[in-house]
């Protein structure tokens, strides 16, 4: 099949792609199955995952040599194939930061809300230790954790709601999204920096954090109970 045989019916359903390309000697075949993922790549605005990839190229290709050689020819380019979110994205390298801002005012990657100390260290504790509900957050922090800073990080598109704990009251729990991951360029969780090794930088302590040793930020108000916190929890954040 050719690659004109791969546009769309009339009635609006795609044609099936050859992806095998059998007709085409084992150099050009790899050179079109390289450009094919490139260009899928290119125009996706996230990262593509594997799967999505596979669909273009032979049942026999292997994708991992695809994108070492399409790295390859970008080395001397200023963006790069860069694994994140459990998929692949073109990203302009890190160098050209500064000529970006000269020329918009701000880099690829920052248009966000720049995260105050306490969100930033929620997030942080909601990547190592989810699924995490709001009131273990608080139990963690030895003070009680806002919704609004809780909606915060939810509106950044950091956190999500996470499957219901088994706790009296079944709260919902929060886990990090493929946009959080996407933002601090992890691929996996497993990307996270390793909890120890932070400790012995001398970057965290897990033993101040348990005794709450973090002054601001945090807590909106004082005496609300705990658990009725969590009812409230419950039923609004849904629709948060």
């Amino acid at each position: 099949m050719s690659e004109a045989s791969a546009r769309r019916k009339p009635n609006g359903q795609p044609v099936l792609l050859d992806t095998e390309l059998d007709h085409l000697p084992p150099e050009l075949r790899w050179r079109e199955w390289m450009g094919r993922v490139e260009a899928v790549v290119f125009a996706a605005s996230e990262p593509v995952p594997r799967e999505v990839l596979a669909r273009v190229v032979g049942k026999n290709c292997n994708l991992e040599l695809i994108i070492d050689d399409i790295r390859a020819e970008l080395a001397g380019r200023p963006y790069e194939l860069v694994a994140v979110a459990s998929g692949w994205q073109h990203r302009t390298k890190k160098i050209f930061g500064d000529a970006i801002r000269a020329a918009f005012g701000t880099a690829a990657g920052e248009g966000a809300k720049e995260l105050s100390q306490a969100e930033a260290l929620v997030l942080m504790c909601i990547a190592y230790f989810q699924p995490i509900t709001r009131g273990e957050l608080s139990t963690f922090f030895g003070k009680e954790v806002s919704r609004d800073l809780i909606a915060t990080l939810r509106g950044q598109d950091f956190i999500a709601s996470g499957p219901r704990s088994p706790q009296p009251g079944a709260p919902y729990t929060y886990v990090t999204t493929k946009a959080f991951m996407s933002h601090f360029g992890l691929d996996t969780l497993r990307d996270l920096p390793d909890f120890e090794a932070l400790e012995d930088a001398g970057l965290l302590s897990k033993e101040k954090l348990l005794a709450g040793d973090i002054p601001v930020g945090l807590a909106r108000g004082e005496g609300d109970g705990e658990e009725e916190e969590e009812r409230v929890d419950v039923v609004g954040d849904e629709t948060a």
